[in-house]
């Protein structure tokens, strides 16, 4: 027999019974419309269906991704027929049997159950599909803890789908660009290190390492640095200094490999030149855990001299970071890091990534950033303390007032608290320590735009463009704001169609922009999609987020989405029976 791996998602009618009971010819007719539309969702996202009972639906897809967005296109298509169908839907992903056209086994068996037992409305997944989508899911879930199934004899996590991240998470996939023509001189990039097979619990460290060597060549005024986001895009990709120096418009190329021997940690480090590709250095560190840091500073010291040429100290020490005396307190603090970095996808990852940074401040209280990133995490909460993590932020500050993250988080909470001259002053400081990070000058854009500048905006978000050649999510999202806040509805559709996912903040100024165009039928569509995606979304709830200085600005948009028909505050609905 034939196996392999797939997504399973099983699907039916909620209330099926009924509305045939209700009305045979008219649900029969409904019920074609929902298949045509269900085979229509699933081949646009390469899966197939390869059975059909009555109401139910069982579909296959090759990327559990894939199969999460035909869930949601499924749902959010059925609720816009007149009148809206209601779905359950299951997913699992597991090994099957091919009994020719059709698929049998446990996983199928599995991705039944986890439906079966699904709220109406819901899309619900197993904790293996969740592993495979957690690190890059545009989506966001609540854990439902441990479920029991009839007739497996093993609980399960499953996860269900809350809807679309609502706006840009620390880090965010990215998009795309044309390949960079032009080197610029005094110029690298970072592949992220690679772990030894079987060797995820030393992903924190990989990639943190990883991060850390990036941001901290980022101080170095001469030296430009390719962006996180950028790395980020080759962590799968065999290193090629000169297919990759041309895609990045960069002269060099760090790579490396991280493990543990016993209690030390060994670097195999290569900096390469990418004309010709020929390597530069190539350096074995095997150093105790505690010796790390020590060893980090003279790699990206090293390579700023190779890179740039001679360094005079004075430079060196200006770059350095303020570093953690105990190494248990940097391990925790990359373990946060980690975990922050998926708090979009559930709150739970925030919850834990918080547990972390706050053993690094135990184990190190003179270490000033698990503060800073405590309070980034913390601010993806609900019931977020303003001047708690004020304070915060004012400890990292005392402990290390040239860390460009926690100048920063700090511009950030000051917007919010409504004190722009004071965001103003820290956005600045962020930008001027860390000079080549396309991130903070990407946040520093979302700051012009509140306070009505979406010319500034459009400057920064051009210059963190010209640092990364593949643009994120979140600079394509800002700059569809700004283009928006200068009245260009058209291209701020054009630029916020283009995400390669969509987030929820950029759904709704879609929609004030095909408002404030005279395209109602276009902005209503748009608008019943959110509510599909999400049935509990308010708008007193989103424009919290918003943080216009002009409160007419807030005003025009709210009014423009409620023009939509987007709900102020969350309407009481009755939940129909399972059927």
């Amino acid at each position: 027999m034939k196996r392999r791996l797939a997504t399973i998602l099983v699907g039916d009618v909620v209330g099926y019974s009924a509305l045939m009971e209700a009305d045979e010819e008219g649900t029969a007719r409904r019920l074609q419309q929902a298949t045509a539309l269900a085979r229509r969702v699933v081949a646009e996202y390469e899966g197939r269906i390869f059975k059909l009972m009555g109401d139910a639906i069982l579909a296959e897809f090759g990327s559990p991704l894939n199969a999460l967005r035909a869930a949601v296109g499924l749902r959010a298509g059925l609720a816009e027929t007149t009148p809206p169908l209601q779905v359950r839907l299951g997913l699992h992903l597991a090994d099957v049997i091919e009994s020719g056209d059709d698929l049998i086994g446990d996983g199928v068996n599995l991705a039944a159950r986890i439906q079966q037992q699904a709220t109406p409305g819901a899309i619900e997944i197993s904790g293996t599909l969740f592993e495979q989508v957690r690190r890059h899911s545009p989506f966001t879930f609540d854990s439902l803890g441990m479920k029991q199934f009839k007739n497996i004899s093993e609980g399960l996590p499953v996860y269900r789908l809350r809807g679309e991240q609502e706006r840009w998470v620390f880090q965010v996939a990215p998009t795309e660009r044309a390949p960079r023509r032009n080197k610029r001189p005094f110029s690298i990039a970072v592949v992220p290190l690679t772990m030894p097979p079987q060797g995820d619990d030393l992903r924190f460290l990989a990639e943190g390492l990883s991060e850390d060597i990036i941001l901290e060549l980022g101080r170095f005024r001469h030296l430009f640095v390719s962006s996180r986001t950028a790395s980020a895009v080759l962590e799968n990709e065999k290193p090629d200094p000169v297919r990759i120096g041309n895609s990045l418009g960069v002269c060099y190329l760090l790579s490396g490999s991280v493990r543990r021997l016993g209690p030390n940690v060994r670097l195999q480090l290569s900096l390469a030149e990418t004309e010709e590709g020929s390597i530069i250095w190539n350096d074995r560190i095997d150093r105790p855990f505690e010796q790390l840091l020590d060893a980090l500073d003279e790699i990206v010291a090293r390579i700023a001299a190779t890179v740039i040429g001679r360094l005079e100290e004075a430079d060196i020490m200006a770059a350095r970071r303020r570093r953690p005396e105990s190494m248990s307190a940097y391990e925790c603090h990359l373990r946060g890091l980690e975990l922050h970095r998926r708090g979009g996808v559930t709150d739970e990852n925030l919850v834990e990534a918080i547990k972390w940074f706050d053993r690094a401040i135990e184990a190190d209280p003179n270490f000033g950033r698990p503060y800073a990133m405590k309070v980034c995490a913390v601010s993806g909460l609900p019931d977020f303390d303003f001047a708690a993590g004020e304070k915060i932020l004012h400890r990292a500050l005392e402990l290390d007032p040239n860390d460009p993250e926690a100048n920063r988080i700090m511009g950030s909470v000051q917007m919010a608290k409504g004190d722009f001259k004071a965001a103003h002053r820290y956005h600045e400081k962020a930008m001027e320590l860390s000079p080549n990070d396309a991130y903070i000058k990407g946040r520093s854009a979302a700051f012009h735009n509140f306070i009505g500048q979406p010319e500034r905006a459009l400057e920064l978000l051009d210059l963190a463009e010209a640092l990364d050649p593949y643009l994120p999510v979140w600079c394509v999202e800002e700059r569809g704001v700004a283009l928006y806040g200068q009245e260009r509805y058209s291209e701020a559709l054009q630029q916020l169609g283009a995400l390669p996912f969509q987030t929820r903040r950029s759904r709704l100024y879609q929609i004030a922009a095909q408002v404030a165009s005279g395209h109602f039928e276009q902005a209503q569509s748009l608008a019943r999609t959110v509510l599909a995606l999400d049935p509990n979304v308010t708008l007193s709830h989103v424009l919290q987020q918003e943080w216009y200085r002009d409160p007419a600005v807030l005003d025009q948009l709210k009014e423009r989405l409620l023009a939509a028909g987007l709900p102020e505050r969350k309407a009481i609905r009755r939940l129909p029976e399972k059927s």
